[in-house]
């Protein structure tokens, strides 16, 4: 994996984490990310008018890609409804490499190398820890918010490998990248609208600094993602951005005042070797 694209998409998963801790501080879980991505695709409008159109080839995985976006938005907001920040995250992030290796083998037919690939299934390894000790924490998590959160897994694995595709089919990477967070926020207003429409402009002015902000994080974290899959393996992309796990248990020590325990501490440095490992392949 070239240096650039490495350390660009480590920093896409602070971004990651930092922009999901903002939704679960919030107050009501749906609105919160409602107007993140509301907000990201704002950002996005103001800039599509210096791009192109999205190409033909690409347009079909954009509007999927949308859908599972949304799908995405609809049970994250949930799971975060149902349980903490630190027993959510890992699961939702942990789990999604392996379905986005799968789906890309079985789709794609791409193969990352052996020593990238071991380095993947140990940094997942340690995410799959972290998610073990949020189930062994005093607050037990329902069986109800474990569905949620990995149907938001699939939902992440599905617009992983769709905008993967995307990006490689278009000419401008930077073009879909916009155009999909515009059409994301519209989707995501819609949906705001029909749930909340007395409250909703409310809302997004009480809310409108932590949405550009979170909005601006989601949309640069990604766009990020899209532009490194365009000449790296889908696999190894989605598994090293699952480092967001490990700044997500800083944030929450930091932020959220959740004591880390030892096999948290442990996990954290099995993540650090999948990283190191990955990064060498």
């Amino acid at each position: 994996m070239d240096s650039m694209v490495f350390f660009a998409v480590l920093g896409a998963a602070i971004l990651h984490a930092s922009w999901n801790a903002l939704v679960k501080i919030g107050g009501d879980r749906f609105i919160a990310l409602s107007v993140i991505v509301i907000f990201s695709g704002v950002i996005s409008l103001a800039g599509i008018f210096f791009v192109d159109l999205p190409s033909m080839n690409a347009l079909p995985w954009l509007l999927l890609s949308v859908g599972f976006h949304t799908g995405y938005c609809l049970f994250l907001s949930k799971a975060y409804e149902l349980a903490d920040f630190s027993q959510i995250y890992p699961i939702s992030r942990g789990v999604a490499p392996l379905l986005s290796a799968l789906l890309s083998w079985l789709i794609l037919a791409e193969i990352p190398q052996p020593v990238a690939l071991l380095g993947a299934i140990i940094l997942i390894g340690g995410v799959l820890m972290m998610a073990f000790d949020g189930r062994r924490s005093s607050n037990k998590m329902s069986g109800k918010a474990i569905v949620c959160a990995l149907m938001t897994a699939t939902f992440t694995a599905c617009y992983t490998l769709s905008d993967g595709a995307g990006g490689r089919a278009t000419t401008d990477p930077i073009s879909y990248i916009l155009w999909l967070f515009m059409l994301n926020g519209l989707m995501m207003f819609v949906l705001l609208w029909l749930r909340h429409r007395r409250i909703i402009f409310r809302e997004i002015r009480k809310s409108w600094r932590p949405g550009i902000m979170g909005g601006a994080m989601q949309l640069l974290a990604y766009g990020v993602v899209i532009w490194a899959m365009k000449t790296t393996p889908i696999a190894l992309v989605a598994a090293l951005r699952e480092t967001s796990v490990l700044f997500a248990m800083v944030i929450s020590v930091w932020m959220l005042k959740e004591r880390p325990s030892r096999l948290r501490i442990a996990a954290s440095a099995v993540i650090m070797t999948g990283v190191l490992v990955t990064k060498s392949g």
